[in-house]
Parts: C-alpha cells; structure tokens; sequence
C-alpha cells in the first residue's frame, strides 16, 4: 500500500530498529519516514525502568513534534518497559515490537509452545512471557547477550557467530520443545537464517518468527484502515544522538541500504 502524506516515526536506543524500517519500506512505500537511534544513551537495558521510560519518552515526543502520525516503538526494551509512559506522552497511535510478533505466533500456533530469544534486559522484564500468558502461549525466555556484539561486529556468517548460537539453542532446547522461536531482538532478524539452520541442526521444527517482520505488517494492517493507497515518494530522515558516522556506517547493514545523511540529536543526559 502506498501512504503519500503520513509521517512514521520509528525510534529505538541504536542501530536494531533500522531491521523494523527495512521491513516497512516495501510494505508502505510513499511515507515520510523519520528515525530516531538514541545511541548516546544505549544500552538501556542497564538502566532503571524510571531512567528508560524517561528516554523513551523524550525521544516518543521529539518524533511526534516532528509530523509523526504513528509511532513504532522499534527496540524490545523500551517496548517492555515503557510502552504504558510512552503511549501516555503522545497524542498518535504507537505501536511497539513485542505485542506483534506474540500475536503472530498466536495465529499459528495457538496455545503451542514457543521459545523467546531476547537480551538479558528483556528477558529479566518477562514482557514476552506476560504477552505469551495472555494469549493461551506456553512461553520459555533464552537471554543471548553475546549476540548483538557479533551482529554489530559484522559477524552475522562468522563460525563463532554459529557456535554461539549452537550453544545458547542447545541449552534452551534442553528444557523445552517449542513450535516456533520468537526473535526478541530488532537485532536478531540479521541471523535469522542461522538461527532456523542451527535449530534444524539440533532436530527442532520450531518455525522461526521475525520481530521486525511481524511489527510492519501490523502497522501496514493499521495504517491501511486509515490511509487509502495512493501513488507518494517515499521520504527518509535519520537521527543519532551521538556518532553519526558510525551510526551511518554500521546502521546500513541492518537498513540494508546506505544511510546517506544522519543528523546529530541531543536530547539531554
């Protein structure tokens, strides 16, 4: 569907939501794409749920006053942890990572059991677990902390990349036999393909669902109900808080395309 005229916000604490936007540009092309990395103040899953709520906020409203007519809330931590101050803040519909692809394990495997691989910050949250609960989902959590560092290392097809994967899935296979793996990082979708091989190789079925997938086609469900589809030019602007270099460099593996201009934010300590 085309959206010539909406502005989307898309917001997370670094490079993962840039997997979301990805996923958003073919399903809603002709939009006005604002993003927002809030990279000096990563990671947040070290911080207190008043200290994150506190930037995700700040950064919800900077994108509203900037023309967003729908938020996505593209980072798992801010999505489990402030998802209630955020909606609070602002006057648009927001959407967050989470709720999404719970929903579409739901659909597919309803009151089957799943396998959550998240950071540690999301697993200690237990957001998937509460989400999973409500919707019949038997829901086991596998924090992974090793493996944001090697997708942004560039490590997506390295060995060690493989053998940590083998090991995190070996152990949370050990006690559970899930119907589909949820990835609970924006980071993940990156080695999406290995973790489904890595499961193969360890004699599970388990289908392997895509958070950055599943939140766009949400949002393309929500915005096709509001917005008729017409011809647009589709717009992108990109905001760090902090390297924008580097964010430029390193974010356009996970956009999958070059990330010509980010512009420095400051948004405060």
């Amino acid at each position: 569907m085309n959206a010539p005229g909406l502005t989307i916000g898309v917001f997370d604490s670094g490079f993962g939501g840039l997997t979301v936007l990805r996923e958003l540009l073919p399903r809603i092309p002709g939009a006005r794409y604002i993003y927002l990395g809030d990279t000096a103040r990563l990671p947040y899953g070290s911080k207190s749920q008043t200290t994150i709520a506190r930037y995700a906020v700040e950064s919800a409203r900077f994108l509203e006053s900037h023309g967003a007519e729908h938020l996505v809330i593209a980072c798992n931590t801010a999505s489990a942890l402030a998802l209630r101050e955020i909606r609070a803040s602002v006057a648009i519909p927001v959407t967050g990572v989470i709720d999404p692809v719970v929903e579409a394990a739901h659909r597919r495997h309803p009151k089957g059991d799943v396998l959550v691989l998240a950071t540690s910050a999301t697993v200690q949250s237990h957001a998937y677990q509460i989400e999973c609960a409500a919707r019949g989902l038997r829901a086991s959590e596998k924090a992974c902390p090793l493996l944001v560092p090697l997708v942004e290392e560039g490590w997506c097809e390295q060995p060690v990349t493989r053998d940590v994967l083998r090991i995190y899935l070996r152990e949370a296979l050990a006690g559970c036999t899930p119907e589909a793996v949820l990835l609970g990082c924006t980071h993940y979708p990156l080695i999406a393909p290995a973790i489904a091989s890595t499961l193969l190789e360890l004699g599970s079925q388990a289908e392997v669902i895509d958070s950055a997938r599943a939140t766009a086609i949400a949002i393309e469900q929500s915005i096709r109900v509001s917005h008729p589809a017409t011809a647009g030019t589709t717009t992108f602007q990109c905001y760090a808080t902090d390297s924008v270099e580097k964010f430029a460099r390193l974010g356009s593996q996970f956009l999958g395309e070059s990330i010509p201009h980010v512009e420095l934010l400051d948004l405060g300590g």
